[in-house]
């Protein structure tokens, strides 16, 4: 919210530290972290001629490592990677299974004559993806496939030869000594216990010398998690599995409570501050399209732990082989219930609608939280709990958290983020464009092929022949982002005077629309155009363009539109426009005037490149919605790379997309997951090393200083 409640009493006394024995102070204060200049967030990923020296380095030294580690072809697993059936050919998007036209080309990259002497129990697919693209001769599924060779050579000794003859190909054909075992969060944490990852607790260790802190045998640390989004429960769902006393703090609802609150929103605009589209168990992810699709790898332990975790909770098992995995809000709603209760039934206290008002800070350390029931703005209710540390997972909407840690000198820095408008299409339309002739077998979301979706990006530079830029010397790039077929436009505005929308979908994406935001990086350079400076300068910038929308709408939380042909020609939408999905109305409006005319030009210069990909893009069935400004966080708290500890207070430890470290449900939880690790190492309950269990953590994006 954009304003703090504060508490009328200051604290009257001293908060016992529960470790008050040796107050976590430490005998040389380490050194805060410089005020930094904005953060730019870099995509990692690099392609082809594209990639650095040392992505190729690597490269190189991985296909040599993979052309001579096979110590014995006859044992372990066979990874079979790029194996394409026809669609005509496949039985469909939700088979997941070994099938016969799969097993043919099985038998060709192993050059096994006769496909159907192949005994499917061998084989096990491990992902599936569609692929469509125009460039393509024929829409194709594309499998990999694991072969076990102990398993294979026991039922058709035949294959004895062909496995003997078998080389690894890098990307196609790799050899694994033995099979990958990937475990849910729950049994890997069991499985540390099983392994004396975990060690008996000592005596308490001198906090002066540097050391973790560490528990007495008589006591669990007491740890705070504000925020039940991603990030948070799997920091509390880490720390309960290790014993850790845990309280998750959620300023929002239950799902059961918010769904209701959603609800009254739709059908009666009452907007409930604290429950909402952002705000309450979940996160804002819970009504969204539930991707869980990332940058970080898909195939790395961490991801794979999380993946399997919610399959724990009731997430179905085609997510672990779905090439574009997603949930939608239908499954996500029990899952988290399914979540909650696990919680609760390791100890875990969890306070709905209670608002974590300010931080208790003692000799430069957090020492608890100071808190309101949040169903109400009396200021009488606060109370104060005191905690060994604090985890913050809020999410990227909690301003005033914001605005508190600034209070307390905590550095916050500004970093790059997008603003745009949603643009929302007929999903037939959409379809015919991806699938051509293929768009027949979708059925709504229960045909053959998957609802047809896109991703679309363009670098605009002021060195381009036909830029929007030729006044300006910034690059920008315009891309889609949380695109939602077969979905709807929702609100996600968390104060009745401005406008912010989203996209959600269920996980059959059965709507007639299909929207996604198309958006413009923004950074300092744009908030100081404004007249908008210091930490909190992005989130000014987001609050004048909602405040901007809210006024075009004419309010009632009624959202601003303008058809997309209309927006490329500089002209308001007079005549009829095209429905929307969008349920608490919508009104023609100028959208081409509600950002700065650079912003625009880069908007209407990537809308015509993205046409030229897909043709039909621009059409006066497709209508601009507006205004998208939280496609991720304002801000950055620094912290250790190790710790996950604040560098400017200690005991906090800022997590997820909140704290600018995450940019969706499952990088988020990624995140949260890792925190949740070295908060347990720090304290003594685990004692292991974290990237020998996890892997080497990774961040949604190259963070540059």
């Amino acid at each position: 919210m954009s304003s703090l409640l504060q508490c009328p009493s200051k604290l009257l006394f001293p908060l016992h530290h529960p470790y008050s024995n040796s107050l976590l102070h430490y005998s040389t204060p380490r050194p805060l972290h410089p005020r930094c200049q904005t953060l730019r967030i870099l995509c990692a990923k690099r392609t082809g001629k594209q990639r650095y020296p040392s992505e190729k380095k690597k490269l190189r030294l991985r296909k040599k490592e993979a052309l001579s580690s096979v110590a014995n072809k006859f044992e372990g697993i066979w990874r079979l990677s790029k194996l394409s059936v026809p669609v005509q050919n496949d039985p469909g998007k939700d088979f997941l299974q070994i099938h016969i036209d799969l097993l043919q080309e099985i038998a060709k990259v192993i050059k096994f004559p006769v496909a159907s002497m192949l005994p499917e129990e061998a084989f096990s697919v491990v992902r599936k993806s569609f692929d469509a693209r125009k460039i393509l001769k024929e829409a194709k599924f594309v499998y990999t496939v694991d072969m076990d060779v102990s398993k294979l050579l026991s039922l058709e000794p035949r294959t004895w030869d062909f496995i003997n003859r078998l080389e690894p190909k890098v990307g196609l054909i790799e050899h694994m000594p033995s099979e990958k075992i990937s475990r849910d969060l729950t049994s890997l944490v069991g499985h540390i216990k099983d392994s004396n990852g975990t060690l008996p607790r000592e005596q308490e260790h001198n906090i002066d010398s540097g050391e973790s802190h560490k528990c007495s045998t008589a006591r669990k640390p007491k740890i705070a998690v504000v925020g039940s989004g991603p990030s948070g429960l799997f920091a509390a769902l880490v720390l309960a599995e290790f014993g850790a006393d845990v309280t998750l703090i959620e300023r929002g609802q239950a799902v059961e409570k918010r769904g209701r609150d959603i609800g009254a929103l739709v059908v009666r605009r009452i907007l409930e501050s604290e429950s909402n589209f952002c705000f309450g168990e979940g996160g804002a992810g819970t009504w969204s399209d539930g991707k869980l699709v990332t940058r970080i790898g898909r195939n790395s332990d961490c991801v794979l732990t999380i993946m399997n975790t919610l399959v724990q909770f009731g997430a179905p098992k085609s997510i672990l082989v779905d090439g574009k995995p997603h949930l939608g809000t239908d499954r996500l709603v029990p899952l988290l219930r399914n979540f909650r209760h696990h919680l609760q039934s390791l100890g875990v206290e969890i306070k709905f609608g209670t608002r974590v008002d300010d931080l208790l800070i003692q000799n430069g350390h957090v020492v608890g939280v100071e808190v309101s029931d949040s169903t109400t703005k009396l200021q009488s209710d606060c109370k104060k709990l005191g905690f060994d540390a604090v985890i913050l997972a809020v999410g990227h909407s909690a301003r005033d958290i914001y605005q508190m840690l600034l209070s307390h000198n905590v550095d916050l820095v500004p970093k790059d983020f997008a603003v745009g408008l949603r643009v929302e299409h007929p999903q037939e339309l959409i379809n015919n464009i991806q699938y051509s002739a293929l768009a027949n077998e979708i059925c709504r979301g229960r045909g053959k092929v998957p609802v047809a979706d896109y991703k679309v990006v363009h670098y605009v530079n002021d060195k381009d022949e036909n830029s929007a830029l030729k006044l300006e010397s910034t690059s920008r790039s315009c891309y889609s982002f949380c695109m939602c077929p077969g979905g709807q436009v929702v609100l996600t505005s968390t104060s009745p005077s401005e406008i912010c929308i989203n996209g959600m979908s269920f996980s059959r994406r059965a709507s007639r629309w299909a929207n996604a935001a198309l958006v413009v990086t923004v950074s300092t350079k744009d908030f100081d155009a404004l007249n908008f400076h210091g930490p909190l300068a992005g989130v000014e910038f987001q609050r004048e363009f909602e405040r901007r929308a809210a006024m075009m709408g004419g309010g009632n939380f009624v959202v601003p539109v303008q058809t997309v042909t209309d927006f490329m020609e500089n002209k308001i939408s007079v005549t009829s426009m095209p429905p929307s999905s969008y349920r608490l109305g919508v009104k023609a409006a100028s959208l081409h005037e509600l950002f700065p005319s650079y912003m625009t030009d880069a908007l209407r210069y990537s809308i015509s490149m993205f046409d030229k990909e897909l043709p039909g893009f621009i059409s006066k069935e497709a209508l601009l919605h507006g205004v998208e400004t939280r496609t991720s966080s304002p801000i950055q708290i620094p912290r250790d790379s190790e710790t996950y500890e604040s560098l400017s207070l200690r005991g906090l430890y800022p997590v997820g997309e909140g704290a600018g470290y995450a940019g969706g449900i499952v990088s988020a939880a990624v995140d949260g997951m890792y925190t949740g690790f070295s908060v347990a190492k720090q304290f003594n309950l685990f004692h292991g090393d974290i990237e020998s269990v996890l892997g080497k953590a990774q961040s949604a994006g190259v963070v540059k200083y």
